[in-house]
């Protein structure tokens, strides 16, 4: 799976977006391919890294290894490094995907073996759906320790599901390391005091003697949530502080450590349901009317 652009009547039919997403603060990238093909046929070729792909509309055919995939909606395509395959639209018209390209590393944080993936495609719904999301989303905004949190953890759900490698211990679940409970206080509590540049999840494991993938579902264990939502939650009620204030919406996004006032937005309307500005505006006149609002007389003795 590539990419490129084509255009026909003065209208692109046939287009293809790369996105980057890094993987934490200072940490390695991942890249991002949104296509859409009518008729675009990709010559054999490989790639350093493994493809991971979810098909979200049309066929697809690739040969690889001798044989001739069809690739559906919803299905994953995973393609091994190095392996040549070629891609192409099936007989009933266009296809559309989005594919990853992870270094091998990605994949095996919690494997003690490097994945195989016997069949290259791999039929698992709810994975291929948090796979298409999290392309979406990090392609239109890639936060660093969202990407960080979000893309390994999918990775490595893949290969042990289906990579058919064996799953490493995971101490942390096991008592033989620091607990749910203490690893979530000390990463709330840093990521809180370095609200403006969190540290990467790497960066949060290490001083635990934790792998990402470890902190991760020991933090998701304990609160239901990875550490970029904790955080951009904990960034939602900073910034509902600034503007009951009577800051602007950009003004506290800056201050709490959104990258701008749309990903401010983003998580605003997810954790309260408005925009900022329209809950700046709801609170704002209660508190004006009531700096205007005129002693009472006060009564004779």
């Amino acid at each position: 799976m590539d990419g490129r652009a084509t255009q026909t009547a003065g209208r692109p039919r046939e287009h293809a977006h790369w996105a980057r997403a890094p993987l934490g603060p200072g940490g390695d990238s991942l890249d991002l391919l949104t296509a859409r093909f009518d008729r675009h046929r990709y010559a054999p070729h490989y790639h350093e890294e493994f493809t991971v792909g979810v098909c979200v509309g049309g066929t697809e055919i690739i040969d690889y290894r001798g044989g001739r995939l069809h690739v559906g909606p919803g299905s994953i395509v995973v393609l091994a490094p190095g392996e040549v395959h070629t891609g192409g639209p099936g007989a009933t018209g266009g296809y559309a995907y989005r594919a990853m390209y992870p270094a091998p590393s990605l994949l095996t944080e919690a494997i003690a073996t490097p994945p195989h993936f016997p069949d290259p495609l791999v039929d698992d719904p709810r994975l291929a759906a948090a796979l298409r999301a999290a392309h979406t989303e990090l392609s239109a905004h890639a936060d660093p320790l969202e990407a960080e949190s979000r893309l390994p953890w999918l990775l490595t759900a893949l290969a042990r599901r289906h990579g058919g490698a064996r799953p490493l211990t995971d101490h942390a679940s096991l008592g033989r390391g620091p607990g749910a409970d203490h690893i979530t206080r000390t990463v709330r509590d840093r990521l809180a005091d370095e609200l403006l540049a969190p540290p990467s999840l790497a960066e949060l494991a290490a001083p635990l003697g934790l792998s990402r993938y470890q902190l991760l579902r020991a933090f998701r264990t304990s609160t239901g949530m990875p550490p970029y939502a904790w955080l951009a939650q904990h960034r939602v009620k900073r910034a509902r502080a600034h503007l009951e204030e009577g800051l602007r919406p950009a003004e506290a996004a800056s201050l709490v450590g959104f990258a701008d006032q749309a990903h401010l937005t983003r998580w605003f309307r997810r954790v309260l349901g408005v925009t900022p500005a329209a809950y700046r505006d709801s609170v704002r006149p209660q508190q004006r009317s009531r700096q205007r609002a005129p002693a009472r007389p006060r009564l004779p003795a």
